[in-house]
């Protein structure tokens, strides 16, 4: 049965999240399945109410501002559509619970980490209850190697430092997909700055 599950699909910036969300959601319209695709309002890359990928695909979708509102938008849909759930708040856990209880089928894509490499938002409690997850890489955009899993945030074509806002919506010219040997977090200050790796130092 295909309803009661919730499947992500999640990864860095370009690996193709939106793209497979909408080749999903194009096997279900064949299918004869009802379908709404809801999207954060916080996401202003697209111009208008409806999803996009990079190589240009696109869909209507349902512009939301707290997560909550997704319950009284869904009505008769078999299948709801997520995108950029690293945006929504807290309740979005118990909405898509929710909507697994009534037999519906939940497809998400979100970013498993934010800039600084650490879990974004809420993900890490929705992956644990995700039926399915898809983990994919993208090019890394320095190196060219195919395993990128890190997203990369530039200001004025250079690293962004730890200390930088959280959220910052952006396209090409903001983030870019990074392998973790290529991947950078500068301190605030240069000549602090951390290249690659990034270790923990224990206290004894």
């Amino acid at each position: 049965m295909d309803g009661y599950s919730f499947e992500i699909i999640t990864g860095p910036m370009s690996c193709g999240k939106t793209e497979e969300l909408l080749r999903r959601i194009k096997r279900c319209i064949i299918a004869k399945k009802k379908v709404i695709v809801i999207s954060p309002d916080v996401d202003t890359r697209a111009k208008g109410d409806y999803i996009e990928s990079r190589n240009g695909l696109w869909l209507d979708a349902v512009k939301v501002k707290h997560s909550i509102q997704i319950l009284s938008l869904v009505k008769d849909a078999e299948v709801v559509a997520i995108d950029e759930l690293q945006f929504f708040d807290a309740n979005i856990g118990k909405v898509i619970t929710q909507l697994m209880n009534e037999g519906r089928k939940v497809i998400g894509t979100g970013l498993e980490l934010d800039f600084k490499a650490e879990p974004f938002g809420h993900m890490p409690e929705l992956m644990c209850i995700a039926t399915k997850i898809d983990k994919l890489h993208a090019v890394c955009m320095k190196c060219g190697c195919e395993h990128a899993t890190r997203t990369q945030r530039l200001i004025d074509g250079k690293p962004a430092d730890k200390n930088s806002p959280l959220i910052m919506i952006g396209g090409d010219e903001t983030y870019e997909a990074r392998c973790i040997k290529c991947y950078e977090l500068p301190d605030e200050h240069p000549e602090k700055s951390k290249k690659g790796f990034r270790l923990l130092q224990f206290n004894k």
